[in-house]
């Protein structure tokens, strides 16, 4: 796998771009960035966060974005070529739900992401991740049609019930103990990468991947080439055809230089 062809690289967000220490992209990243752009190699954004939650990093001038974990794509001049909302009869199953027992979950849509009930943990979450905590949900106005991610505050080990009987047209993924990522069945990372090689006419034999959580796994097994950063999670390295070196110690840079890619 010495020197492959590569003509699109996918970069996860929380882990891989962006540092948990310093809370900012190294600079041997965005040097990494510019020299594929200028080879004219496409780059592309793949987050399992919302559209809203980005800017941040946009100033890497990313050809397109996944977001919402392949749930919302769409291209740098705002083109949207997907699109698929979570089955309004799960988002209703939630707020019936937490109407019964104590739930914490987050809404997001195109517009807007809303909280409820805020714990202590996940507060420390929204700054651990250098977000502001949500605006709490109003669950009568509630478009339930309308959300393209929730991210459900619970253990793994309470994660299978509740789907099955919560959720069934659902998936969960998940990169922290603290919550899932929610979104519609057969919806991955994988599918966005799937929807920007067919808009820009690229072989998935000429992409490469980098993340680090379990919501990368399915786009490091689909692409040519799949980055575990240093930083990752075990089973995120036990996929990965390399891994790297942690974000802050170059990783990227490193894995690029590695694979002959700039």
């Amino acid at each position: 796998m010495q020197n492959p062809i590569v003509k699109a690289v996918f970069f996860d967000i929380d882990g891989t771009l962006i540092s948990f220490k310093t809370h900012k992209v190294p600079e041997s990243t965005v040097e990494a960035i510019k020299e594929l752009q200028s080879k004219g190699i496409k780059t592309i954004l793949s987050t399992g966060r919302s559209i809203n939650s980005i800017d941040h990093v946009k100033f890497l001038d990313f050809d397109g974005f996944i977001t919402f974990n392949g749930g919302y794509c769409l291209t740098n001049t705002n083109e949207v070529l997907f699109r698929k909302a979570i089955d309004k009869e799960d988002i209703q199953s939630v707020m019936d739900y937490a109407k019964q027992k104590p739930l914490s979950f987050s809404f997001m849509s195109e517009q807007e992401i809303t909280i409820h009930d805020v714990t202590p943990e996940i507060a420390g979450m929204y700054a651990h991740l250098n977000l502001p905590v949500p605006k709490l949900v109003d669950m009568d106005l509630v478009d339930t049609s309308s959300i393209l991610q929730t991210n459900i505050f619970l253990g793994p080990d309470e994660e299978e019930e509740f789907m099955n009987s919560v959720m069934p047209n659902s998936l969960a993924s998940r990169w922290t103990p603290l919550f899932a990522d929610v979104n519609p069945k057969g919806l991955s990372k994988k599918v966005g990468i799937d929807i920007f090689c067919k808009h820009f006419g690229i072989d998935i034999e000429h992409t490469m991947a980098f993340g680090d959580g379990g919501n990368d796994i399915s786009m490091l097994q689909h692409v040519k080439v799949g980055v575990a950063m240093g930083n990752a999670n075990p089973e995120v390295k036990a996929i990965a055809d390399y891994t790297t070196e942690e974000v802050d110690d170059n990783g990227i840079w490193n894995a690029l230089k590695k694979f002959g890619v700039i």
